[in-house]
């Protein structure tokens, strides 16, 4: 299974990143709406733990809160391989988007 992995640097307080980051299934559902769907979040410690379905795939990784970085890992399906750098772009874009100063 082809992995996901990527980390996005912030200059924010580490609680602070954490916070925004409550947002982050929201923004995925609101950029691309009805094409991420079953979206889900859940947190342990500083770990967001996320899933979605998107063009009849699913997508489960998490996201470490680090204090100078946000670490994303997670396993796409192989039949997401050829879509895998879209996916690392659209969500390192929407949590750049969350963490920015």
């Amino acid at each position: 299974m082809p992995k996901l992995q990527l980390e996005v640097p912030h200059t924010l307080p580490q609680n602070e990143a954490q916070d925004r980051l409550q947002r982050f299934t929201e923004s995925i559902h609101g950029k691309f709406g009805d094409q991420a769907k079953d979206v889900t979040q859940s947190w342990s410690d500083n770990v967001l733990t996320f899933g979605f379905k998107t063009l009849g795939m699913r997508i489960d990784g998490n996201i470490a809160v680090e204090p100078e970085k946000l670490v994303v890992n997670g396993d796409l399906p192989m039949a997401a391989m050829m879509f895998k750098g879209k996916i690392e772009s659209e969500i390192r874009q929407q949590l750049e988007r969350l963490v920015r100063v």
